[in-house]
This record gives structure tokens, sequence and C-alpha cells, in this order.
């Protein structure tokens, strides 16, 4: 149970979000009865109400580790929900990358989430935000993926953690043999599901419709948000869905069947010099690392019988995925493999032919280029339409195949306003466009994160005003599920001629990328199973 005493203080202030009171439990601090006990929160000087760190299931320690999320102990007394929890077990980032979040207090005990609302709300729509981060980086801490601007608008909003790496997906024959559903892997998948329950036990508590709940995700959140839609677990706990930037089936990446999925993890084991279950148990959890390396154990989403009783695209092909109103994007300029940056026209070329072969031919018809610059926007045209935008027209598809929700897409085209000289590790401003991620800040309304440690955003009016343009789309769509507003104006999905609202200098409504295009990559360039992730 966490209390606020003076020596906390110093940490107190580090984790804090901006603007939340240091001072522990006042008079005006909120206070709601959860199921599990009484907890208080911190009200924000914007008005707002925030309740941080609060335990949604058992910490996954010791024999816990690498089983399905357990209840959480109820507790007496009052629990201070007035600072982050740990974020789960992962590499730490080093100050220069773009989306640094400040220090990282990281634990294995780090099943947690995070509520925001406004006062004095009754049956508004929940939004629960599903963070990215590749399946083994990223928290609901990270000031990116902040709740204030939602809740601003009405929606109460949740964000969680959930265990990432091997602790989230590694699969073994031991843990299989000690399962009551005789699998394993998906432990990740596991922890969403459980903190979706929380929300359907509490939510009610802080102002949410319990029966209006609107998942959202990007890049490995959306993909989580997907299988979540398809996975026979989640009846009831969701009624609409949003998916930026990530797609579990026709992406880059693919769940391994559980055979094949424990036969990594006994690679792991090996690899981490462990006999057996017992001694993985035992081991810190800072060293269960899976190797970033090409041969590395492949450790990731798994067709496990449970989570997924079959494949992603299974379900769905078979109309038994949750059949909600539908949300679905991808940011102009993200990519990852196929072509990757080209230097002029002749290197176009000549990648194309190495790459295609026979084949080049077609590719060049379908992204024609004459001169340096146009060879660079068409390759990286086609790496984006080859990986994220095919897959979330295949998404978009699947959902109008079958049942009568509609779907509503979107393509993020706006670049960031950076601010003079900046630099990063990770990151060129002068070429990265709107890149992967780029759009979460303008939906969630969390532009100021980039500046908190550093200044490294030059946001314009134009921006501000656009982000709270898209903000309040989100927030209609979760009350309505339709995103339409006086200011953006949407068609739903038709897969005969889709269309999509161009999010750049303005909103337009323009075609999705020519569906060819999207043949030409399912034929020719085929995912294959990898059980890795998009960050």
């Amino acid at each position: 149970m966490k209390f606020t005493s003076v020596a906390a203080l110093s940490l107190l202030a580090s984790t804090l979000p901006v603007h939340a009171s240091t001072h522990g439990a006042t008079s005006a601090a909120p206070v709601v009865t959860l199921d599990s006990g009484r907890v208080e929160g911190v009200r924000l000087a914007s008005g707002l109400q925030a309740w941080l760190g609060i335990p949604y299931a058992a910490p996954p320690v010791r024999d816990l580790r690498w089983k399905d999320p357990q209840p959480v102990a109820s507790w007496r007394g009052t629990y201070h929900a007035d600072r982050f929890g740990p974020q789960c077990t992962q590499p730490q980032r080093n100050v220069m990358v773009n989306q640094y979040s400040g220090a990282e207090i990281t634990s294995e005990d780090c099943l947690y989430l995070n509520v925001w609302a406004r006062p004095g709300l009754k049956k508004a729509p929940v939004i629960v935000y599903i963070h990215g981060g590749a399946f083994y980086i990223g928290s609901s801490s990270m000031p990116l993926y902040g709740g204030e601007g939602v809740a601003r608008e009405g929606a109460v909003f949740v964000n969680f953690n959930y265990r990432l790496g091997a602790l989230g997906f590694m699969a073994l024959p031991e843990l299989s043999a000690e399962s009551p559903h005789k699998t394993s892997g998906n432990y990740a998948f596991l922890d969403q599901i459980a903190a979706l329950k929380w929300v359907k036990r509490n939510i009610a508590r802080f102002g949410g419709d319990p029966d209006n709940v609107t998942i959202v995700g990007q890049s490995a959140g959306s993909m989580s948000v997907q299988t979540l839609q398809a996975s026979p677990l989640t009846q009831g706990l969701f009624h609409r869905v949003v998916g930026m930037s990530g797609a579990a089936a026709g992406g880059p990446s693919v769940s391994l069947p559980l055979a094949d999925a424990e036969q990594e993890g006994l690679k792991l084991q090996t690899v981490l010099r462990a006999k057996s279950l017992a001694d993985l148990r035992a081991m810190p959890a800072d060293r269960i690392v899976v190797p970033r390396t090409p041969d590395a154990p492949k450790i990731g989403p798994i067709t496990d019988g449970y989570v997924l009783n079959e494949s992603v695209e299974q379900r769905f092909a078979r109309g038994a995925h949750r059949n909600v109103p539908t949300l679905l994007g991808f940011a102009h300029d993200e990519s990852f493999g196929g072509l990757g940056p080209v230097k002029g026209l002749a290197d176009y070329q000549a990648k194309v032919v190495a790459r295609y072969g026979g084949d080049a031919s077609r590719f060049l018809a379908l992204y024609p280029a004459g001169t340096d610059e146009q060879a660079r926007d068409q390759a990286r045209a086609a790496d984006r339409d080859s990986t994220i935008a095919a897959s979330m027209g295949q998404w978009a598809d699947a959902v109008t195949a079958h049942g009568h929700a509609k779907v509503y897409s979107y393509e993020f085209a706006r670049p960031h306003s950076y601010a003079a000289g900046v630099k990063f590790s990770d990151l060129d401003p002068a070429t990265a466009g709107a890149y992967h991620t780029s759009e979460v800040p303008f939906w969630l309304g969390t532009l100021d994160s980039f500046n908190r440690y550093r200044t490294t955003r030059a946001w314009t009016p134009a921006d501000v005003a656009f982000s709270k343009m898209m903000t309040r789309s989100l927030v209609a769509f979760a009350r309505s599920g339709s995103p339409e507003t006086s200011d953006l104006h949407w068609k739903a999905y038709d897969p005969k001629a889709p269309m999509l609202l161009r999010l750049g200098a303005t909103a337009q409504t323009e075609p999705w990328p020519d569906r060819s295009k999207f043949e030409f990559f399912r034929k020719e360039n085929a995912p294959k199973p990898t059980g890795g992730a998009l960050q």
C-alpha cells in the first residue's frame, strides 16, 4: 500500500504528472471505493482528477511469473493513488531519443493502471489506451500517453502496464503442462484482459459507463487491440475499437503456433543457461532478455489455443471477432523493412530489381519515379504500403465483410513542428515526416509531452487547434461509434471504393492507396512468422 510521507516527497515530485499536487492526501483529493478497497487520487491544476498507480492484478513475481494474472489482494485503509507504478521490466532509453520520458523506474511488479476524469461525470464514455513499444518497451506512465487531454473532453481515460518481452510472451512445454488451459505465452494479452475486467467492475465509480468502453492502441498496442477484438475471452469487455498503425493480421509480424513458440522458448532457456522452469523463475527479472539479433529466439504473440484458439485471420474470416464500430489508420511516412532509404533514382531502381527480380517492372509501374526526389518518395510510400497500410486495409476489409459495424479510416500526414537545431539519436527532423507514432500526441492531446524534459517542439497555434479537433473526434467516436464532429467530417469505409480522412495541413477526404499495390505485396512479399512486433 502506498502512503505519502515527508521522506517520499522528493521521489513523488519526480514521478507525478505536471500540475499534480505533491502533498499527498488533502481535503480536495478525490476518493472512490473500488472492489478491492478505498483509493485516493490527486486533483490537477486543470480541475481534472487522476488516480495513478492503482493495482489491477497481483504482482506477477516469484511463483506467479509466467502465470495468468491473479486477483489483487484487497486492502484496509486508503490506498494513495498519487504516483505512477513502475514500468514493466524492459531496456532503458537514452536521454537523446525522441520520446524520452524521464528517469525510468522499472520492476517486475508492474501491473498498475491510471485513470483520469472530470469531476461529477455519470455514464461517460470510457477510453482505454494500450501503449505500443514492440511488446518489449513502453509504459502507461510515459507523458505521451497521458489522459488529461482526453478527460478534458468528457471521457474517462484509462491506461495501464502489461508484461513485456519474454516475461510477457515466453512459451515452454513446462509452462503449458502446469497451466489449467494447457497453454503458455500471451501473458501480456491476459494482463490486458484483466485490466479490461477491472474497468468493467470499477469504472462506474469514476463516472464512466462500463457498457460504453472503447479500446485504443498504437503500433504494438494496435496489434493488441485487433487481438482482443478476435479473442474469444473478451465478450462484453469493450464496445468500440481504435487501431493506429499496427495489425495482428497481415502485418510485418504474425503470431506463432503454440508448438513452435514452445520450441522458441526452449531456445531462450538455452541462451539464458537455465536448466528448467524453476531456474528461470529464480533468475532476476532483468536477466531474462531476448537478444536483439536476427538469429535470436522468436518471442512474441502466439496462437495459443486459449487467448487465440485460432489465428486472428481465421477469427475475422469466419466472423468470430467482436463486431463493433472500428476506427483505423496509419501515418504517411512510416515504414518497416522493404527497400529502406534510397539515395536517388539509380539506387531506387537497383534496389527494386534486387528485391523483386522479374516483378521489378510491375513494381515500378505501381511506384514510378523519374527523379531522385520522386524515387525517395516512392520508396517510402512502397515501404509503408507493403507493411502498415496494407495490413490496416486488410483489417478494415475483414470488419466490413462480416456484420454491420461501421469502419472509419484515416491517414495522418502532419509532420511535427520542431524546435530550431534540435537533435535526436533515433530521428532526423528534416526527413522524419509523419513518422510512426507521430499521430499519438495529436489524438490524445499530449503535444506538451515532448517539451517536458527539454524543448524539442515548437508547436504552432494551428498544431494545438488541430490536436483539439482530433481529440474531440476520438471522444465523439467513443461516445457514439461515429467520429463525426463539427470540425472533422468522416465517410464510412466502403471496401468497393475505400476513402479515408487525410489529417495533414488540413483534413480532407481522399482515396486509400490503390488496392492493386496491396495485392502486389501480398503475393510478392507475404510476411513470414517472426513473433516480433512494432514499436
